[in-house]
């Protein structure tokens, strides 16, 4: 092996061929930007390798294109290297490019400046998902909190003595267990596909009275396998509604009562599941923007679950309408 390696422009071509780096090179005086075929590739196949940054910004995100018009023209008095991430759209995919330079006119030859363009997707999507998932957590423990106050109410009000409230306590926390490691099991968990109507009576067994002859919540449903990956999303969905269910809805108070039922579509490829409050505290309908709850919710839904999910707030109780995939539900 040689003592020193010499950095030649086929090296230099290779090394940035192997990265998938794309150039750039930006004339300062006319605007124009060169792109080399690596920077147009991730541009979409660009038809013209000269362009402006008005070109280019057709296919920036809508809500990123003026903070990435204000970098670009913030780039020239930026001591240093600066780089800008943003979003761009090709047909129906969203993908993310990183711009690097060097700011302050530093090597800048014949009013050109020269960076580089890279494709920073996958981080982006690690970094969005790590987000979720530490709101998602962050939100699941505050509901817990709350349920487990809410389920000693419970078993303190339906008990007769301290032993039986402790032991009441106990089996609700036990299958509220159960239902938390349905909706995000374990990587060593062996998840199995189950029946609908079992999957909705675990979630939904440590907020029953049934244990003192008081059963409130009724579960109808058809005799449907749910998929491996069906069943946390689903699972999740009905944590979330049973948990808002007993911080404010029916669920809250020993009255009120649940009753979940489903129809099948006239081409059985559609089932719509019926959740129906009753007798719980008035609703109002909520005046505010969606919480983390709901947007999750949602999400989960129509990404996992290839259907939409409405809420109607009439005052005896709210009413929710779970539209699914029959498809999606047996994957």
């Amino acid at each position: 092996m040689p003592s020193r390696i010499v950095w030649d422009i086929d090296h230099l071509r290779a090394a940035i061929g192997a990265a998938e780096v794309g150039l750039w090179a930006w004339n300062v005086d006319t605007d124009e930007i060169a792109l080399d075929h690596h920077a147009l590739n991730l541009w979409g196949h660009l038809q013209n390798s000269h362009v402006t940054f008005e070109d280019l910004s057709s296919r920036i995100h809508p809500q990123d294109v003026d903070r990435v018009r204000s970098a670009f023209a913030a780039t020239r008095p930026t001591l240093g290297t600066f780089e800008i991430d943003f979003r761009i759209r090709l047909d129906n995919e969203i993908r993310w490019i990183s711009a690097r330079g060097q700011g302050d006119d530093k090597d800048i030859a014949h009013q050109l400046m020269f960076g580089v363009f890279l494709d920073v997707t996958q981080r982006k999507q690690a970094e969005e998902a790590n987000e979720l998932l530490s709101g998602e957590m962050s939100h699941r423990v505050a509901n817990l909190l709350q349920i487990a106050s809410t389920l000693t109410h419970i078993a303190a009000s339906s008990s007769a003595t301290v032993e039986e409230m402790a032991k009441d306590l106990g089996n609700r926390l036990v299958a509220l267990g159960r239902a938390h490691s349905l909706v995000r099991p374990t990587e060593k968990s062996t998840t199995r596909a189950v029946l609908l109507g079992d999957l909705f009576s675990v979630l939904l067994s440590p907020y029953d009275l049934e244990n003192v002859g008081e059963k409130r919540i009724r579960v109808s449903l058809p005799r449907l396998g749910v998929g491996k990956k069906a069943i946390t999303p689903l699972a999740l969905v009905i944590h979330e509604l049973a948990t808002n269910s007993l911080k404010y809805g029916a669920l809250s108070g020993s009255d009120g009562t649940l009753d979940v039922s489903a129809t099948t579509s006239a081409d059985e490829k559609e089932l719509s599941i019926l959740w129906v409050e009753r007798g719980g505290p008035p609703v109002v309908a909520p005046t505010t923007h969606f919480g983390f709850g709901s947007r999750m919710v949602h999400h989960a839904v129509s990404r996992d679950l290839g259907g939409s999910i409405a809420f109607d707030w009439p005052k005896e109780g709210v009413v929710v309408t779970l539209r699914i995939d029959e498809n999606c539900l047996s994957c």
